[in-house]
């Protein structure tokens, strides 16, 4: 049961984040919020970085293999 207490919690929170930098970009997009393009870059990268946990421990809680491709960012600094 612990492990299964323990995805709970990574999803909940990766839930919470998720939600929490959505609420930004949709006060740029929905309430019309003045921001600098540097700061929407990252508001952007938040989101998007969140979502991608979000996913992740969503489909660890359904018990769903994870199938690395899903979740390819696109970032090959790693193999610099």
């Amino acid at each position: 049961m612990p492990e299964t207490e323990d995805k709970v919690a990574v999803y909940k929170e990766a839930y919470e984040t998720w939600q929490r930098h959505l609420a930004a970009l949709h006060e740029f997009f929905l309430e019309k919020k003045r921001i600098d393009p540097l700061h929407l870059k990252g508001v952007l990268n938040r989101e998007a970085r969140s979502k991608r946990k979000y996913d992740q421990a969503r489909l660890r809680l359904l018990g769903i293999e994870e199938d690395a491709s899903l979740f390819d960012d696109g970032d090959d600094k790693d193999d610099e």
